[in-house]
Parts: C-alpha cells; sequence; structure tokens
C-alpha cells in the first residue's frame, strides 16, 4: 500500500506542471480569468472542471497506453484488468471519475483497500481492475 500512495505523491509533480500549462491557455483565452477583486464564479468553476479535464486525460493516456502513470512506472507498479490484460479507455474514464468521487468522500475507496484482501480499491473493484508489481 505505500507504493500506491507514493505513486500518487510522486504524480503531483507532472500533474503540477500540466495544470500550469493548462491554466496558461485558459488564461490566454479567457484573458482575465482571475481577477481578486471582480471575480467571475463561472469561469472560475469551469477552470476546476477544465484542470479535472486535463488530470483526467493525464491518468487515461497513461493507464491505456503504457499502462502506468509516471508515478507508478517509478515505484514498478502496473494497473490490469482482472485477467491481466492492458485496460480498456472506457474503464480508464470510468476509474478515473470513480476514483475522484472516492477522494471526495475522505478518501473512502482508498481506504477500503486496506481491508480488501486483494488490496484493490473501491474504483478497481467496480471497474474490473487492479495493480501488479512488476
Amino acid at each position: 500500500m505505500w507504493r500506491r500512495f507514493a505513486s500518487m505523491v510522486y504524480d503531483l509533480f507532472p500533474l503540477v506542471g500540466l495544470w500550469i500549462v493548462a491554466a496558461a491557455l485558459w488564461v490566454l483565452v479567457f484573458h482575465d480569468v482571475y481577477d481578486p477583486q471582480h471575480p467571475r464564479p463561472a469561469l472560475r468553476a469551469l477552470l476546476g472542471v477544465w484542470l479535472l479535464v486535463v488530470a483526467g486525460g493525464y491518468f487515461v493516456v497513461s493507464w491505456t497506453r503504457v499502462g502506468a502513470t509516471i508515478g507508478m512506472r517509478a515505484w514498478k507498479l502496473r494497473l490490469v484488468c482482472d485477467d491481466g490484460t492492458r485496460i480498456g479507455a472506457r474503464a480508464a474514464m470510468l476509474r478515473y471519475v470513480l476514483a475522484l468521487v472516492s477522494l471526495a468522500l475522505l478518501g473512502g475507496g482508498f481506504w477500503y483497500a486496506w481491508f480488501d484482501p486483494g488490496r484493490r480499491t473501491w474504483h478497481d473493484r467496480v471497474c474490473g481492475t487492479r495493480m501488479t508489481r512488476l
């Protein structure tokens, strides 16, 4: 379990870089999106959604093409389907959305892995995926 946590922390670094680029593109399109004196709540909420979409793209592309994110590769972890094959795009998107729900519920789906005999998270169970060690 500590490898999973370490890989999640490690994945924050490329995500922050992607978020900076994505936010810069957003500002180029909407110019003054962040003005503390005159905030636009709708644009700020859409910026949050945009950053979640960018993060989702990072995870979905990493999981479907390589089977692992940068952090997972560093800690020698791989995401596979229950039968050992590579995860598909639909399952990867569903897994990402369910992981976000899990995080919103104070990480409940991640805590679930401590009690699961196969050390699978809630979103792994629902999507039919599992983490393997290389």
